[in-house]
C-alpha cells in the first residue's frame, strides 16, 4: 500500500492582539474578491475567447442536460456561503504566513487497475482522504458506479443507493461517507472567471475540513492536459486533495490513477506522477463540459 500523503492538521493559530488586527484589516479587503464581481464577470464572459478545446467539446458533447435534484440545489447553495467564508480566512491567514505551502486532506493513492477505473480508484482515493483508510478494493468501487468499459460517468447513471440523482460519484461518496453532502458541480466548456473563483473556494473548504474532490477531467486535442498525459481526448477522473496556501488556493495538488500503472495497460502511463501539481485556473479548464463533485 502506497505512503499516506502528509497531513497538514493545522491548529487554530494563536495571534497576537496586532495579528488579529492585521488579520481583520485584510479580511475587510478581501472579503469581496471571489464574489462581488459576479455581474461584470457574466457580462465579461459574453465576449471572452473561448477556452482552448472549447470548440472540440461543444462539437461532440453527447451528455445532454443535467439536472440537480431540489436538495442538491440546496446543499450547493448553503455549502457556497460557507466556503465563501472559509476562502477569505485562508487567504488571510496565508497572506499572513500563518500557514504555508501546500495543505493536503491526504488521500492514499491507488493505481488503476484497470484502463478503464480511474472512476472505482479515485472514489477510494477520494473516501480516503476524510476516513484514513487506504486498500480499499476498486472492484467494489466499480459494482457500486456502475463501471462499465467506457468508464464512469459524470451523469446519467443511478446506482444501487438510497435516493439515487443520476451523479454516480456524488451519490458514492455521500453512500460510503455518511454526512459528507458531497455535491456535483457542472462546468461550461469555457469556464468563467466565476466558476474558477468557486473552485478556489471549494477546494479551500474541503481541504480545510478534511475532503477531497472528485474531478472529472475532458482532456481534449489542443486543450490542456494534466501532468504527463498526451495531447489525445481522455475522459479521466482524478482526486485533487490540497491547496496552495501561499497562493490562496492559485495551485492545487491532485492524485492521478494512472500514475503507477504499467504501459501495457494504459500505454502513455510511463510519464504519468502519482501526485501532481497544477494551476487551479487550468484544471477548471480541463474539467469544462463535465465538472467535480466536492
Amino acid at each position: 500500500m502506497p505512503a499516506a500523503p502528509t497531513r497538514l492538521r493545522t491548529a487554530t493559530p494563536i495571534l497576537l492582539r496586532a495579528t488579529v488586527l492585521t488579520a481583520a484589516a485584510l479580511l475587510t479587503a478581501v472579503t469581496a474578491a471571489p464574489t462581488a464581481t459576479a455581474d461584470a464577470d457574466a457580462a465579461a464572459t459574453v465576449a471572452a475567447d473561448p477556452a482552448p478545446g472549447a470548440a472540440y467539446k461543444a462539437a461532440h458533447d453527447t451528455l445532454g442536460p443535467q439536472r440537480l435534484t431540489p436538495e442538491q440545489e440546496r446543499l450547493s447553495a448553503a455549502k457556497q456561503a460557507v466556503a465563501e467564508r472559509t476562502y477569505e480566512r485562508a487567504s488571510v491567514f496565508g497572506a499572513l504566513g500563518v500557514v504555508a505551502g501546500y495543505k493536503l486532506s491526504g488521500g492514499f493513492h491507488q493505481s488503476q487497475q484497470t484502463s478503464y477505473w480511474c472512476g472505482p480508484a479515485t472514489l477510494v482515493i477520494t473516501q480516503s482522504a476524510h476516513d484514513g483508510v487506504g486498500g480499499r478494493s476498486q472492484q467494489d468501487a466499480a459494482n457500486l458506479l456502475r463501471t462499465n468499459t467506457s468508464g464512469t460517468a459524470w451523469y446519467g447513471i443511478d446506482i444501487n443507493v438510497p435516493n439515487p440523482t443520476g451523479y454516480p460519484m456524488a451519490d458514492a461518496l455521500n453512500y460510503r461517507l455518511p454526512g459528507a453532502d458531497y455535491v456535483p458541480r457542472a462546468l461550461p466548456y469555457t469556464p468563467t472567471a466565476t466558476d474558477k473563483a468557486n473552485f478556489k473556494q471549494h477546494i479551500t473548504h474541503n481541504t480545510d475540513n478534511d475532503y477531497a474532490i472528485a474531478g472529472n477531467a475532458w482532456e481534449v486535442p489542443g486543450g490542456p492536459h494534466l501532468v504527463g498525459h498526451p495531447n489525445i481526448e481522455i475522459f479521466h477522473w482524478v482526486a485533487i486533495d490540497g491547496y496552495n496556501t501561499d497562493t490562496a488556493a492559485g495551485q492545487v495538488n491532485y492524485l492521478d490513477p494512472v500514475g503507477g500503472v504499467s504501459t501495457s495497460v494504459i500505454s502513455w502511463a510511463g510519464p504519468v506522477p502519482k501526485s501532481a501539481h497544477i494551476s487551479s485556473d487550468t484544471i477548471t479548464t480541463i474539467m469544462g463540459g463535465r465538472g467535480y463533485v466536492w
